[in-house]
């Protein structure tokens, strides 16, 4: 076992000041770090796991990082522990397997990144001394509560669960766990910790003006990413959906459809699948691909590896380069969605007379539906029928596959291809 020093001089040029405060802090059991975008509270908590790691402990600590959905996982918190270890200078004392993403500390602590697409998998990993949740509103409750159970080894002393995540909806189960007026939050137990940009002192003056410049152009967002704070719960267009894992087998004779909504720096490309039972008026979004900064070569490499670059995909009108650029690199059905006066409207009413079903790996989309609302007059105070123009874009996709059914061709019945691990 190779004994690690580390050395900081100026400590203040590694650490924001939150998370240094609270470095050798491991009373808690479970610790919440949540507030806005590019508050550093990831950054932060791998620099905090990876430095407990590191102490010599009798038994090496063996780290359970986790997101949501597995295949997200390689570039996020995987590439934040690696880009720790090298900034560290680590890296080249560790062993790296980038296939089955595992890293050993020189000092014999293991890291193990998963998603939790299939909690049962998590269930056969024993041992272990921390978990992290990166993304935990991507999560549910009765995931939170495996984990805590996962965390029973004996031998392992201050054994931590870290949750990371933007305050999305007051729907969303994080609210309800610890910020809810009715939730039972034990402070010694439980540590939450907010942040916002204010608190990243390595931002740059570029990020700090687009992060600021959201009240302006997005107030949706700006409660959320900027402020650090659970936004109030408006009329959501979609106010009830089901959530569930969907089987394969039950659901594959029913219809496929696929919608692509471009996107790249502020926005990310959406490409979704779903199915639509017509006889008990059901929709069913069976999967997700949602990506910032993709190209258009990118976004046909992966409908290609999804298996369906044969399928006839309805894509967002207002990008007629993107689609030809998409069609000349093999996916030959790919076409733009028809839009007239009000289609956005029209489109989610179409949507409203379906009952909608979300397979709990489509992370994104039940995001999104937890907080799509409407417009108020704000003169009337009144609610108007067109929707903020904020957490909608894998909703667009969908309503541009569906587009097939809203007065179109109905298309053949296809097979799932599921692409979860």
């Amino acid at each position: 076992m190779t004994k690690i020093n580390l050395n900081f001089p100026k400590p203040a040029n590694v650490f924001n000041k939150q998370i240094y405060d609270n470095l050798f802090d491991y009373d808690h059991f479970v610790e919440v770090w949540y507030g806005g975008a590019s508050s550093g509270k990831s950054h932060g908590v791998v620099q905090k796991v990876v430095l407990k790691s590191l102490q010599h402990w009798k038994h090496p600590r063996k780290v359970l990082w986790l997101r949501k959905v597995d295949r997200t996982i390689q570039e996020s918190i995987f590439a934040d522990v690696i880009d720790c270890l090298s900034n560290w200078q680590l890296l080249p004392l560790c062993r790296v397997n980038k296939s089955n993403r595992t890293i050993h500390l020189p000092n014999g602590a293991v890291f193990l990144f998963k998603g939790m697409d299939d909690p049962e998998k998590i269930k056969s990993i024993k041992g272990l001394s921390d978990v992290v949740m990166e993304e935990a509103s991507e999560f549910n409750q009765d995931d939170f509560t495996q984990l805590t159970l996962r965390l029973r080894e004996p031998k392992h002393k201050k054994r931590q669960l870290f949750c990371m995540f933007n305050p999305v909806s007051k729907l969303n189960w994080t609210y309800k766990q610890w910020f809810d007026p009715k939730a039972k939050v034990n402070p010694e137990r439980v540590s939450i910790h907010q942040s916002t940009y204010k608190d990243n002192h390595f931002l740059d003056a570029d990020n700090i003006a687009t992060i600021e410049n959201l009240k302006q152009t997005n107030p949706a967002y700006y409660k959320i990413y900027t402020l650090g704070e659970f936004a109030t719960l408006d009329k959501l267009v979609f106010p009830e959906f089901e959530k569930r894992r969907l089987s394969i087998r039950t659901l594959s004779q029913l219809p496929s459809y696929f919608g692509l909504d471009f996107g790249y720096t502020n926005d990310e490309t959406a490409f979704m699948h779903v199915k639509v039972d017509e006889n008990t008026q059901t929709i069913y979004v069976m999967e997700e691909y949602a990506k910032h900064g993709m190209l258009n070569d990118d976004i046909a490499r992966i409908i290609k590896q999804m298996g369906y670059s044969k399928e006839v995909i309805t894509a967002d009108a207002a990008e007629p380069k993107s689609i030809a650029e998409i069609k000349r690199d093999g996916i030959s059905r790919i076409r733009p969605a028809k839009k007239g006066k009000d289609s956005i409207i029209q489109g989610l009413s179409f949507m409203q007379q379906y009952h909608l079903v979300v397979d709990d790996r489509c992370v994104k989309t039940i995001e999104e539906l937890e907080n799509y609302t409407y417009k108020k007059d704000k003169q009337t105070g009144e609610y108007t029928n067109e929707p903020v123009d904020s957490y909608n874009h894998e909703i667009d996709a969908i309503r541009y596959a569906l587009s097939e059914i809203n007065g179109m061709a109905s298309p053949k019945a296809t097979v799932m291809k599921n692409i979860y691990i």
